[in-house]
């Protein structure tokens, strides 16, 4: 598990490389702002981490990061995931550094 931050994750995303971003923020947290990925709460990934193909690289998104480093964690050492990045400050990153029009909660 690794740490990506907004702009590399920008350029990850305009490569061909096989990714997906997965949000693991509460619904009410999506309803607020989002950017194209999988959604799946953090308490759901355990039983829902079937909807989350393995052969891609993933990058897990939470708000500030934090939630998504205990998640990457818990995929990587109790699901099997390998390919995996954090994406480094979350989504009020990727608004700082890249969409300054989502809306900062």
């Amino acid at each position: 598990m690794r740490w990506i931050n907004p702009r590399e994750l920008q350029e990850l995303q305009n490569s061909e490389s096989p990714l997906l971003i997965v949000d693991i923020r509460e619904t009410y947290e999506t309803k607020i702002c989002k950017i194209p990925s999988l959604h799946i709460p953090m308490a759901e990934i355990k039983f829902r981490c079937s909807e989350i193909p393995m052969e891609k690289t993933l990058v897990i998104m939470c708000k500030s990061g934090k939630r998504a480093e205990a998640t990457a964690n818990f995929m990587e050492c109790e699901l099997g995931f390998k390919d995996l990045y954090i994406l480094d400050g979350g989504i009020m990153n990727w608004i700082a550094e890249i969409d300054t029009h989502l809306e900062i909660y």
